[in-house]
């Protein structure tokens, strides 16, 4: 039985760890040809061993999606190998620092900004003409809860998830009639090596983030994984411009 994704090119950024890497393995197993981006080397290789281990097909590619000569390099690698790119998750991102909103310093600012939102952009950039060659494609870009709704401390990190979320809606009606769909997914609190340095910082933070998960407990990477696969496949053709929340029924409260 083929998989949701059988035969396609599949392009992950972050996929050196957490939610990047399970969704990176989710493809690989749904029958995608896997596209590894990530700026940290060791954790880019070691997801594609993982695949190839499992028995999929995967190569590494460093980039850093806050600069535009290398997400333009990477998206052309990407076509230079696989020859198209069919589904793109633009998943790269970082936490930043915590501060209340006057404390937050110019330098995490723009870190985070450059990072979580120009860097989908800059991918948006260089992906869209690509599918618009080959007649199509699929895009999902990470947001969060924190696109949706605001966190005190998390000024720039929540500046830019909400960037992201309208980000995805402009670029899903500027390509609606042009057979690219973009989407988003906004995950709720992740077991991520992300989130797993928050937490050591103050554990206090684990029991409240656990705590305002109804569900009563953390979500799991590969859970967000399967909602971005689904985004990017046939099952979802008359999805687009969604900000799909997944995240135990956090923002319903």
């Amino acid at each position: 039985m083929a998989g949701r994704v059988d035969g396609k090119v599949a392009l992950v950024t972050g996929g050196g760890s957490g939610i990047g890497r399970a969704t990176a393995l989710v493809f690989a197993r749904e029958g995608a040809k896997v596209v590894v981006a990530d700026i940290v080397v060791a954790g880019g290789e070691e997801t594609v061993r993982l695949i190839k281990a499992a028995g999929g097909e995967a190569v590494f590619i460093k980039a850093d999606v806050s600069k535009a000569a290398e997400v333009e390099a990477l998206v052309k690698k990407t076509v230079e190998t696989h020859g198209r790119l069919d589904c793109a998750f633009n998943n790269a991102g970082i936490e930043g620092e915590v501060a209340q909103t006057p404390n937050c310093t110019e330098e995490n600012w723009d870190r985070t900004i450059a990072i979580n939102l120009k860097g989908v952009w800059l991918c948006l950039k260089y992906e869209i003409p690509q599918m618009l060659k080959q007649g199509g494609g699929a895009i999902v870009n990470t947001a969060s809860v924190a696109g949706l709704v605001g966190f005190q401390g998390t000024p720039a990190y929540v500046a830019s998830k909400h960037g992201v979320a309208g980000l995805t809606k402009t670029a899903a009606l500027e390509y609606a009639k042009a057979g690219i769909r973009v989407n988003a997914v906004c995950p709720g609190v992740i077991h991520t090596p992300m989130v797993e340095r928050a937490f050591s910082a103050s554990p206090q933070m684990a029991e409240a983030a656990i705590a305002m998960e109804p569900v009563g407990r953390l979500g799991k990477p590969e859970e967000i994984a399967e909602a971005v696969v689904w985004l990017c496949s046939d099952a979802a053709s008359f999805v687009t411009g969604l900000p799909m929340v997944v995240d135990g029924g956090l923002v319903a409260r």
